[in-house]
């Protein structure tokens, strides 16, 4: 059994240092991982980016991010994600990270996601360059993600993602800006994988459960979701049928 602790849409800001802190301390107690499912900052400014390093950083567990739209709001990213990164944070685009967690391998693999709508609702790269470009950049993310998913041999394959990659767990949020909130091509991306468990934020009116086409459990875990500093599932590896 793997214990999976997620958090997603914490909104950091310059006013929060010290705000998390204390409840994350004794996360290796109950987690031997934690996820953050971006939206880390609150404008995406580097002075953000540092205060959620320091929350985050020497922890008992190994810390895993991507980033979210508020992110990327200040057009700082890539130093976002370096200021992260040299606290310790493993973050992810396009990537995967391995962990040994009591003798099974845990493989995450993370990006932003982005959105499009959901099959029979959603956007289609045709027409004004705009609508095509913002279907394009879904499905460059969408077809990063499966294969940043499929390179991974391990016993637990986990997607981390900011956008939702089912309507399942967008319940409560307006159905007019589902297109904004998630892409079903994350989806198809998760359920062409063998993945476990998949977890996302960005939703803060939606639902916690929901699940892929394929039965591959997704869960929402944005901050206003869980109401809580983390929340922890529990992945068995599966079986093999003899």
């Amino acid at each position: 059994m793997i214990r999976v602790g997620a958090v997603g849409d914490v909104h950091l800001g310059e006013d929060s240092r010290g705000l998390l802190r204390p409840a994350l301390e004794k996360v290796g107690e109950h987690a031997d991982v934690l996820l953050l499912a971006g939206d880390l900052t609150r404008h995406g400014t580097v002075t953000e980016g540092r205060v959620v390093a320091d929350e985050f950083s020497g922890l008992p567990v190994p810390v895993v991010a991507v980033l979210g739209n508020h992110d990327h709001h200040s057009d700082q990213p890539d130093e976002i994600t370096r200021v992260l990164r040299d606290a310790g944070v493993v973050v992810l685009e396009g990537e995967t990270a391995t962990f040994d967690v009591n003798g099974q391998s845990l493989g995450v693999a993370g990006v932003k996601g982005f959105g499009g709508g959901f099959a029979g609702k959603c956007g289609s790269a045709f027409g004004e360059p705009e609508m095509k470009a913002f279907i394009q950049h879904t499905m460059g993310i969408a077809e990063s993600l499966e294969s940043a998913l499929g390179s991974l041999d391990t016993d637990v394959k986990i997607a981390l993602t900011h956008y939702a990659p089912v309507p399942d767990t967008l319940r409560g949020e307006p159905p007019e800006i589902y297109p904004f909130l998630g892409s079903y091509l994350l989806g198809e991306a998760i359920d062409a994988t063998g993945t476990d468990l998949a977890v996302h934020g960005h939703a803060h009116f939606g639902a916690e459960q929901g699940m892929t086409p394929g039965g591959v459990r997704v869960r929402n875990v944005a901050q206003p979701i869980i109401r809580s500093a983390y929340t922890v599932y529990c992945v068995e590896p599966a079986v093999a049928e003899v």
